[in-house]
């Protein structure tokens, strides 16, 4: 089992940015992947951008070129960093590790709003 536990989100204004976190914890071992994902209301769950344990990263085309995706494998830990917020960028985002199992964190949710 892995364990993952976002934080980081809030209410940001347009043009801002975020910066989210995300913990692993348990089998981390088994984990090859990992990644963020946002749902917004009513909408389903999608990538954000995801980063192996070896390779490069990549992102949604409505975020390339505002995130930065980054896995710090001493700590076990994984960041987003976004900029230039929009309100459609509002949802909760979560925390994936994927490897034998896909795994998720409970999510954070991001708001960007004036």
């Amino acid at each position: 089992q892995v364990q993952l536990v976002e934080s980081g989100g809030g209410v940001v204004q347009p043009g801002g940015s975020l910066w989210l976190s995300c913990a692993a914890s348990g089998d981390i071992f088994s984990v090859t992947v990992m990644g963020w994902y946002r749902q917004a209301p009513g909408k389903q769950r999608e990538l954000v951008a995801r980063i192996p344990r070896i390779g490069t990263a990549t992102y949604a085309d409505s975020v390339k070129g505002r995130a930065t995706i980054s896995r710090d494998d001493v700590n076990n830990m994984v960041y987003l960093r976004m900029n230039s917020l929009k309100p459609e960028d509002t949802a909760v985002y979560f925390c994936q590790a994927g490897g034998r199992q896909i795994y998720w964190g409970r999510g954070t949710q991001v708001t960007v709003s004036s």
